[in-house]
């Protein structure tokens, strides 16, 4: 390496010596100075790893791995080892992990610790100066790593006496080969440990005179692929693959069947002006508010229950705490017999299914989340409590909060009766049904007994709405002048009245937003801290 960098050099020397004999411009003086530079740095740069080499005789036990080797360039049969699976089961055994470096530390010339991250699990590794093993000049290879390189480590376990307060593992790993796979930039836009750090231990620290950094929520959003790396988020969004998990085996149970609509839609499918309008071929389109449409023409297909999973789309200038412009939506529409309590039985059912299977089997990542974001349990009821809505309304009424029987309710007001419906009920997860006519989409089925009030429901969690389903008007003409007076155009729905038309089963069903689930059922503050890359009425990166 040293000889064919002097070649170098020497090749310099003698493009300056053949220039010597005519005169250069100032430029190209610059210019052959320049490169006459480079080629010394290069030499002594060479010449200086060949003395290390020479000089250390551990020194393949470490360094950083050639971009060569990372191309995909032999298959080697070795076996990694994940973070998650050390335990005391291993001790004495020779393992291979690859993880990134979270923390390092050195202890003098003659040791350093390393805490490897993968997946949100963490290990403690020790280098110590060993002869025939580990070197001075690796301890000092591994102290100079930057935050969040990914490494592979090689090492013997080892089991400490005492607990290790700095890792989820309570293992050690003696490290005895240390490679790095992928560099990081030394500093940071924001570290990890600053990113994890709860409020309380900001707040703990303040009153002690210690001034800690706290990470904003736009700064988090930012540089949102290095925020998700903290062990709450890799928990948040865990569990939101478990409640996905969950909510498909339920129902594929239940005998429905996984549909796929389309996103792209001639007309609005919730009423009203929130969609994003786009120009499709010459046309007028827009991305559609919810699969309604067509789940419901599925149903006049004769597939009996459907449900899908996917995005839905909400161009509403709304900067609240729980709406996103694009988030996941879990939507399910069913044949029912005789009454739309049939659909809220499944969602009875298919929810309290779902949080036990969620506290019996994701222990480890509520704790991870409760961590960095402290929380209550949910408390909900083997069957779920169900009021009407002029019931809710009498239960505000007799705490003094006045609400308009034929309207919506606010927000605040959601809150006040989820309150008191937990006083009197001791539940956070209740069923508000037979809402207003009037607040509800025009394809909601009015009650039998009185038109102003309908077959539809709410479910609130910890006093917000995440549900919200109905029995859906099946009969064609009906459809048309609700939809009308609605303000839709029904030249844009056409084909889905007259999917009517042919026969419709009688059906009803419900939608809910995968992301507030999550953030409901964790007490998180914000839904954006449940979206992998939320999209809101500001943002569109990254």
């Amino acid at each position: 390496m040293a000889d064919v960098s002097k070649e170098g050099v020497e090749g310099a020397m003698e493009e300056e010596e053949a220039a010597a004999g005519k005169k250069l411009s100032k430029k190209e003086a610059a210019k052959l100075e320049r490169q006459r530079k480079r080629q010394e740095h290069a030499a002594a740069a060479a010449l200086s790893a060949v003395s290390i080499e020479e000089a250390d005789p551990l020194a393949t036990n470490y360094g950083d791995v050639p971009l060569i080797e990372l191309q995909s360039k032999a298959v080697t049969g070795r076996k990694w080892t994940e973070v998650a699976d050390l335990n005391e089961e291993l001790k004495d055994q020779v393992v291979l992990i690859r993880g990134r470096a979270q923390t390092i530390r050195a202890v003098g010339k003659k040791m350093a610790f390393l805490v490897v991250r993968e997946k949100g699990f963490t290990v403690q590794c020790v280098l110590t100066v060993t002869p025939d093993v580990v070197s001075g000049q690796m301890v000092k290879y591994a102290a100079a790593l930057s935050k969040e390189s990914i490494i592979d480590v090689e090492g013997v376990i080892s089991v400490p006496k005492d607990p290790i307060k700095g890792a989820s593992q309570q293992v050690e790993v003696q490290v005895r080969k240390l490679y790095c796979v992928s560099k990081a930039i030394p500093i940071l836009p924001i570290n990890i440990e600053d990113a994890a750090r709860s409020d309380a231990e900001i707040e703990k620290a303040e009153q002690a005179g210690e001034k800690l950094v706290r990470v904003n929520q736009d700064t988090r959003l930012n540089n949102r692929f290095l925020d998700l790396r903290t062990p709450a988020n890799q928990a948040i969004f865990r569990i939101q693959c478990q409640v996905g998990m969950l909510f498909r085996q339920f129902l594929l149970s239940e005998g429905c069947i996984e549909i796929h609509t389309p996103k792209l839609i001639p007309g609005s499918s919730e009423g009203g002006s929130a969609v994003f309008k786009l120009e499709y071929k010459g046309q007028p389109a827009c991305l559609a508010q919810s699969p309604q449409l067509h789940k419901q023409m599925a149903i006049c297909a004769d597939f009996g229950r459907v449900f899908e999973i996917g995005p839905v789309f909400r161009a509403e200038d709304s900067f609240t705490h729980r709406h996103l412009c694009e988030f996941v939506g879990l939507d399910v529409e069913m044949e029912i017999k005789e009454h739309y309590s049939e659909v809220m039985d499944v969602v009875d059912r298919l929810f309290v299914s779902m949080f036990d299977s969620i506290n019996q089997n994701c222990k480890k990542e509520l704790d991870a989340i409760g961590r960095q974001y402290p929380f209550e349990p949910l408390k909900y009821l083997p069957k779920t409590l169900r009021l009407t809505f002029e019931e809710g309304i009498q239960i505000l009424k007799e705490a003094g909060v006045e609400v308009d029987p034929l309207g919506d309710l606010n927000t605040e007001t959601e809150r006040k009766l989820g309150q008191l419906v937990f006083e009197k009920y001791g539940t956070e997860f209740y069923i508000l049904h037979r809402y207003p006519l009037a607040v509800r989409p025009f394809y909601t089925m009015p009650c039998y007994d009185n038109p102003a009030y309908s077959n539809s429901f709410d479910v609130f969690i910890r006093g917000e709405e995440i549900i919200s389903g109905a029995q859906r008007v099946h009969a064609p003409e009906l459809l048309a002048q609700r939809a009308e007076s609605c303000g839709i155009d029904v030249r844009t729905i056409s084909t889905y009245i007259d999917s009517f038309r042919c026969g419709a089963p009688i059906h009803g069903g419900f939608g809910v937003g995968l992301e507030r689930v999550v953030m409901l059922y964790c007490a998180l503050n914000n839904v954006r801290k449940t979206s992998l890359f939320p999209r809101d009425p500001q943002r569109l990166a990254p």
